[in-house]
Formats: C-alpha cells, structure tokens, sequence
C-alpha cells in the first residue's frame, strides 16, 4: 500500500484548443474534468497499473463533493478529512503540439485545526503502508514546516516517507530527513541555491540536498529525463517520446512508477520513465487505465555526461 496526501487537490478542467490566443475568443475543441493535485495524480497512475493506493485529502464545498464522486468513481481508495472551504478548481488549455497554459487557484484557507486533522488522517493511513507520499502546493494557512512535520509524524509508523514539494515547504522538509524526494529542475536549483543548466549542474545540486537530509533524490529534468542519486549509486536515464500531447502530471507518473518498482537503483528508474512517457502520450493530467502502455523507448546511463546541457536552460 502506497498512501498519498495532498493538502492542496483540485478539480482540474482541460479545454483542448487548435490555439491559443491572448486577448480573443478561442473555442475548445474538446474539454475535460479529473480530480487532481500532486499525490491524486501519483494514487490514480499507481490506481491505474494495479499498485495499492489511498489518497488522503481535505474535502469541502461542491468542488470538494465533486472530486470525492470522482474518486469513487476511478475505484480508489480514499480518506477524506472535512474543510470548511471550498477545494480548488484549476484550468488547463491544450494545445494541440503539447503546449499546456495552466491556471491554478490557491485553494482554500485550512485552519490549525483541519490541518492537525490531516496530519493524524495520513498517519492513520499510513500505519500499514510501505509508503507514506506528502505531494504538492500547501493551502492557506499552512505553514512551509507542515511536511517536516509529516515527516516527524511518519517516523512513528513502519512507512518510509517521500515529499513531493517545492521552496519553502521542501526545504524545510529537509532536515527532518525524508526518505525520498523528487524535485523537478527549478526545484532543485531552488533548493540547492545554484543554477542547473547541465547534467553535471544537476548531480551536484541533488548531492546537496542530500546532505541536508534528504535520502534519495529523483530528480526530474523534463526532455532530459531524470537524475537518480542515492547514497551508493547515481543513475541518468531517458524515455523518448514520438508523440508527446501533454507532460502535465509526468512527474507524478514517475514518481508512481519508481515507487511502484521499488524505489531503490536502475531498473526503478528505468520503470518511472516508462510511466512518465505513457503520461506524455495522453492529453490529461492523471495517468489512466487507458496509459499504461509503459513500453517507451528508455535509455540509461551510469556515467553522467557532466558537461551536457540540459534542452530546457
């Protein structure tokens, strides 16, 4: 079992466009609603490929009922802690060369009180997990040290600890010492105070957040694949992807996967870049039963070309 916690989820609503026009009417072609946030989006791949999954999140208002019914109705697991505000719904507009212009809102205020309540429903979720997932943006409300303190919590149940986060709510996780964390490349040059424009970049940066308490690091360098750095062994490997048509959610697919694998060396990775890519070939932002098509084109390398330039610098 792998239990995700998401303090910030939304309903998330795709309009499919032939292009994007600032200042115009512009009709949709198609559109869309799936629940969504960071830790939904890794539940539903690991849902969708018939790894044991529960997503923890808060739940209020008619966007909150909204996304509940659409949990039920995926068939995944779920606990819900009550929130006086309403949960989040954020846009996505598709192009049609993959392009995505997204709009989030911040979501609802979460007072102490609902916030303390979340903490102890991961922790209940967690007591028989091997995993224990705090993923995404924190609400309103929230101060950055709330996943240090999940962290603190989980060291109390048998389940390692990942966080899935970003500025201040992922550097302050650090010293509490999660298991795992996967940044993507801004994260990680936020993170470690340094640029990442290579490979090399890249690798020093996830070395650092490792001595600041981090376990493994899975980096996620977006059309450069990702940078595995645990404490014996440093991985880089790609997946190619013909037909890329959205690479919202990637990262979480890749998380899902190489929690689904394992979590630990090569053939981990090798199996989260073979998720991430089927999340590429889709349209949406969560990974469905209709993506687990994993068979891309994945390529590994134990020596890291330190000096190659990363496409998205």
């Amino acid at each position: 079992m792998i239990v995700t916690v998401t303090p910030n989820p939304s309903v998330d609503r795709t309009l499919a466009v032939g292009h994007l026009s600032h200042g115009e009417v512009v009709r949709a072609s198609t559109s869309w609603s799936e629940p969504s946030g960071k830790g939904v989006n890794v539940s539903l791949a690991l849902n969708a490929h018939g790894y044991a999954s529960r997503a923890v999140v808060p739940v209020g208002g008619a966007e909150g009922a909204r996304l509940e019914a659409m949990l039920r109705e995926r068939g995944l697991e779920y606990v819900t802690v009550p929130i006086a505000g309403e949960v989040r719904s954020n846009i996505s507009v598709l192009e049609p060369d993959g392009t995505v212009t997204k709009v989030n809102e911040p979501g609802p205020r979460l007072s102490d009180a609902e916030l303390k309540a979340l903490v102890e429903a991961a922790i209940g979720a967690g007591e028989r997990a091997e995993w224990l997932v705090g993923c995404g943006s924190l609400p309103v409300g929230a101060g950055p040290g709330f996943y240090a303190e999940l962290v603190g919590a989980a060291r109390h149940t048998p389940a390692r600890i990942a966080v899935d986060s970003s500025g201040a709510p992922l550097a302050a996780a650090l010293p509490a010492g999660p298991d795992l964390i996967k940044p993507n490349a801004d994260e990680l040059a936020e993170a470690a105070g340094r640029a990442i424009e290579t490979l090399g970049d890249a690798l020093t940066a996830a070395r650092r957040l490792r001595e600041l308490g981090a376990g493994t690091v899975l980096a996620s360098l977006g059309p450069d694949g990702a940078v595995l750095v645990e404490k014996n062994e440093v991985v880089h490997g790609e997946a190619y992807v013909a037909d890329p048509r959205s690479t919202v959610g990637a990262g979480d697919a890749l998380l899902a996967g190489f929690l689904a694998a394992g979590a630990r060396g090569p053939e981990a990775l090798r199996t989260a870049l073979g998720w991430s890519a089927a999340a590429v070939r889709q349209p949406g932002t969560v990974l469905t039963a209709d993506g687990t098509d994993t068979t891309a084109d994945v390529t590994l390398h134990d020596r890291l070309d330190v000096r190659r330039r990363l496409r998205h610098s």
